[in-house]
């Protein structure tokens, strides 16, 4: 018998099938046990197939009647963020571990690089957004050394690796990573912006943060600088396309600026600016689609830990 926690997908669209590949290709604690859609002739099913690994195009009501499920441990969701809040509820007689990849955020929000350790044991974990995942470290990173008063983010990615899912849940996207930027980046107030960049060739993903802080020590710049180096090299361990575009910027804010209008009553005397860049692995995907990639690669490593988490709770 295996000793790998056995996980279901359900999503055979794009990201579902990325993390299909890397969970077939790169995991020692997982397995596929089942990928589940809608769609009969999707590419992700049909490659599942290929693969060998159990397949329904008859959504989750189908995992649930597949002969094997009750050995399913762990189940992404892939879909969208109306669609988990329904197989959440389906599934939750079954006492099965969620990983969402949807801006549903029924569960806590889990950035593996900052937080993981404290969400290992929750039933449903939320995998923020793409731009969540590129971004919250670094805000992270700041905040663990200065407050950061205000804190704004902004994505761009290649129109042609945002599908249809992404495409109706920019609002979700928005609202869901603004929300973590406060709750795991440790920001008082969080904002999120996504572009969608119809360049040829596309783009790889790009990201920006900039964040006000207070502090206008040189020991405390230097120490942010650190910092978010570091973080960079946590996220790189899990996405190893994630790297600095170039050094931290800390820059004076311009007298007469009305940064109060973002950062409040709270003294914001300089910014923090940090560029980032985001390569797909090319598992599936393209390597410009770096923001489904760091999605699937913080999905993994997530699910990696739970499944850990579960066999060291099992009684010897």
């Amino acid at each position: 018998m295996s000793s790998k926690t056995k996980v279901a997908i359900i999503g055979s669209g794009n990201i579902g099938t990325d993390l299909m590949i890397k969970v077939l290709r790169l995991s020692e604690v997982l397995e596929m046990g089942a990928m589940v859609g809608i769609d009969p002739d999707s590419d992700g099913l049909a490659r599942a197939r290929r693969l060998n690994v159990p397949t329904t195009h008859e959504g989750v009501d189908g995992l649930i009647a597949m002969p094997g499920f009750d050995e399913i441990g762990i189940v992404f969701d892939a879909t969208s963020a109306k669609a988990h809040v329904a197989n959440a509820a389906k599934l939750a007689p079954y006492g099965v571990k969620l990983v969402d990849l949807t801006p549903a955020a029924i569960g806590p929000f889990v950035v593996p690089a900052v937080n993981l350790d404290e969400h290992g044991s929750a039933d449903n974990v939320n995998m923020v957004t793409c731009g969540g995942q590129a971004t919250i470290p670094i805000v992270a990173a700041i905040s663990r050394v200065t407050a950061v008063p205000y804190a704004e983010i902004v994505a761009s990615i290649a129109s042609k690796s945002a599908g249809p899912g992404t495409r109706a849940n920019i609002d979700e996207f928005t609202e869901t990573t603004s929300h973590a930027i406060e709750a795991v980046g440790g920001a008082t107030r969080g904002k999120a912006v996504i572009i969608l960049n119809p360049a040829e060739p596309p783009l790889i993903m790009r990201d920006t943060v900039f964040a006000l802080i207070g502090n206008a020590d040189e020991a405390t710049h230097q120490a942010i600088r650190a910092s978010v180096e570091e973080m960079v090299e946590s996220v790189a361990a899990y996405v190893p396309g994630y790297r600095l575009k170039q050094q931290v910027q800390i820059t004076p804010v311009p007298e007469g600026q009305p940064v109060h209008t973002l950062a409040g009553d709270a003294a914001a005397t300089h910014q923090v600016s940090v560029f980032l860049e985001v390569e797909g692995a090319a598992h599936y995907l393209p390597a410009y689609a770096g923001n489904l990639d760091i999605m699937t690669s913080a999905a993994l490593r997530t699910a990696e830990r739970m499944a850990t988490h579960s066999l060291q709770e099992v009684p010897a």
